[in-house]
């Protein structure tokens, strides 16, 4: 019985090695794909840094940054948030709404008295109306969906019940959907299957109106979400450190172009060369255009650059010590404080400047040089060229950020997919305003886009009410008493004494209290407005 059971050990250890070996082989990438290319690129990979100078390749911008679609006839917010919220995405949400709810109600477990069996289809105006007060939920904050229906005075909040009943709307969030869900037995490869056609339709309809400048910014989003997912990832440096990361492709005002979701290893940019996969994923429709495009050192690396270089794309921004490729000379280089350092290959330029601390930075399009500018303190200072247009250009997505985190209008107890769904319509709203802000002539800022924009979609007049005023007009008269000797009597003017000028005048205010004198012209103005 003994000599059994170490028969039987020796085989459970043995089978358990043998699946561990081939966990490793299968995990390892092919052998072709392993090889390095040989030809004419083989140099390109090792690179030959040398402190010479060289000029770098000019990719002239070849495209116009404009609006691709006519400007909208009534140039109001609503036209510009419907352009790109538009009939199309509108119909899929009703189509797909409907079809889920019945999916509901037919489903097991579904009582006579449950919410579901009141179920009426969902129409393209009802939908709208339902967009627009879930938008409004980020106007005013509170903490329940619920609260926004309460009768009692401290939550007078009438415009939610008139449009739309608490039922209806909690019901119309129950049954929110964007796509078929699979037959039974099926199960997608796609981990976004339920959010994938919002995401596909905001980055296609987004590329069709609109078209860029020169600078674009790419950086990663987080979307709040601390429940249990897959894909769910930590950023301790956001503001909301767990939860969906988004990879954006921005203008450096905050104009989202591209996007995409990572759901880990396994899908099509995870796994080795990640980062490069994602830059070359959002940026597939701007390359051979002369765009400047600037990321930080999660992303930038010496292969990369030399990739975009072939593909006419300039990159620029801070890169990691820990990259190949880059020049040990720079890498280990001990500097004082505003001494610099860089070298030079294949059209790429890899610096090192010290500051408060030392700052790595690479770029295609830049030279190590240096560049006065001024400060908000109005100090005039010196900066190196890569480094100023880094801290210019690369703020777009934490702009937009910025933006959305004003009026947050996703909640927590709804499904992941609705509440991506619903950062997508907040994504929107914001490009819809930094459109508007920028071809409609108006200046307007972000609050007033919305009102405007949510008294549309509700049919609210927005009308001005004149200011009632019960207050006699003040009018400045001339003093009609006369003194003992025939002359006009006169009075210290109240606002020069305030000033601590002594001046006397023949005028007064007969509306005021005590008649007090005033001079002619910015006295009494100034102590009217």
């Amino acid at each position: 019985m003994h000599d059994i059971r170490k028969i039987s050990t020796s085989f459970f250890y043995f089978n358990k090695f043998l699946l561990r070996a081939d966990r490793e082989t299968s995990s390892q990438p092919e052998v072709a794909e392993a090889d390095e290319p040989m030809g004419a690129d083989a140099d390109d990979n090792i690179p030959n840094w040398t402190d010479d100078r060289m000029d770098m390749k000019d990719f002239p911008f070849t495209k116009n940054n404009e609006l691709l679609v006519p400007i909208p006839d009534g140039n109001k917010p609503i036209d510009y948030f419907r352009m790109i919220f538009d009939d199309v995405f509108l119909n899929l949400i009703v189509e797909e709404t409907n079809h889920y709810a019945e999916e509901v109600f037919l489903g097991v477990g579904v009582s006579e008295k449950s919410r579901i069996t009141r179920w009426k289809p969902v129409t393209a105006d009802e939908m709208l109306t339902f967009v627009a007060l879930l938008l409004h939920t980020g106007t005013i904050k509170l903490n329940r969906l619920h609260d926004y229906w309460k009768g009692h005075p401290l939550f007078n909040l009438k415009c939610f019940s008139v449009h739309m009943s608490r039922d209806r709307f909690l019901l119309i969030l129950r049954c929110l959907h964007f796509v078929r869900n699979p037959a039974d037995g099926e199960r997608p490869n796609d981990r976004l299957y339920k959010i994938r056609p919002v995401i596909n339709f905001f980055n296609d309809k987004i590329s069709t109106i609109y078209y860029t400048g020169k600078e674009l910014s790419l950086e990663e989003s987080m979307v709040l979400w601390r429940g249990r997912l897959i894909f769910r990832q930590y950023i301790k440096n956001k503001r909301h450190k767990y939860g969906i990361k988004l990879y954006m492709l921005s203008e450096p005002n905050g104009i989202v172009l591209n996007s995409m979701v990572y759901t880990g290893a396994l899908d099509d940019s995870g796994g080795k060369g990640h980062t490069k996969k994602v830059v070359l994923n959002l940026l597939k429709d701007y390359f051979g255009s002369g765009h400047s495009v600037y990321m930080d050192n999660f992303y930038n690396s010496y292969e990369l650059a030399n990739d975009l270089t072939k593909r006419e794309t300039y990159c620029t921004g801070t890169l990691s010590k820990k990259r190949k490729n880059n020049p040990e000379e720079v890498v280990v280089k001990k500097l004082k404080k505003g001494e610099t350092v860089a070298r030079y290959a294949n059209n790429t330029m890899i610096g090192k400047w010290k500051d408060k601390r030392d700052v790595l930075y690479i770029s295609n399009e830049y030279q190590n040089d240096m560049v006065e500018y001024v400060d908000k303190r109005n100090r005039t200072k010196e900066k190196h060229v890569p480094i100023f247009h880094y801290n210019k250009h690369m703020g777009g997505v934490d702009r937009q950020d910025q933006l959305n985190s004003y009026y947050p209008c996703e909640r927590k107890c709804i499904r992941w997919y609705k509440k991506l769904g619903i950062h997508f319509f907040q994504l929107m709203l914001l490009n819809a305003y930094l459109l508007h802000k920028k071809y409609s002539g108006k200046k307007m800022s972000m609050y007033d886009f919305r009102m405007s924009l949510l008294s549309s979609l509700l049919h609210i007049e927005e009308t001005k009410t004149p200011v009632q005023r019960d207050t006699p007009q003040h009018v400045l008269t001339k003093i009609d008493a006369v003194r003992s000797d025939g002359r006009v009597k006169r009075k210290r003017c109240g606002e020069c004494s305030k000033n601590k000028i002594r001046k006397q005048t023949t005028y007064h205010c007969k509306t005021c209290p005590d008649q007090p004198g005033f001079c002619v012209g910015e006295c009494f103005k100034n102590a009217h407005e």
